[in-house]
């Protein structure tokens, strides 16, 4: 995933589904951090990622 970073997985397959990832996102976004919840078809997981160019930003 060019340009971003990946601060957590989440499995696609859990009975939760995005819920966890989401939840996660959320309170990263109350710290600051611009995070967003992305999925990977590759692996059917759910990421929480950061822009590369913002995550240093938001760890000042």
């Amino acid at each position: 995933m060019n340009g971003r970073t990946v601060l957590e997985r989440f499995p696609a397959g859990g009975p939760r589904g995005s819920w966890p990832a989401e939840e996660f996102a959320q309170a990263r976004r109350q710290e600051g951090m611009p995070a967003e919840v992305v999925m990977d078809l590759a692996t059917d997981m759910f990421l929480v990622v950061v822009r590369r160019d913002t995550a240093g930003d938001a760890a000042a």
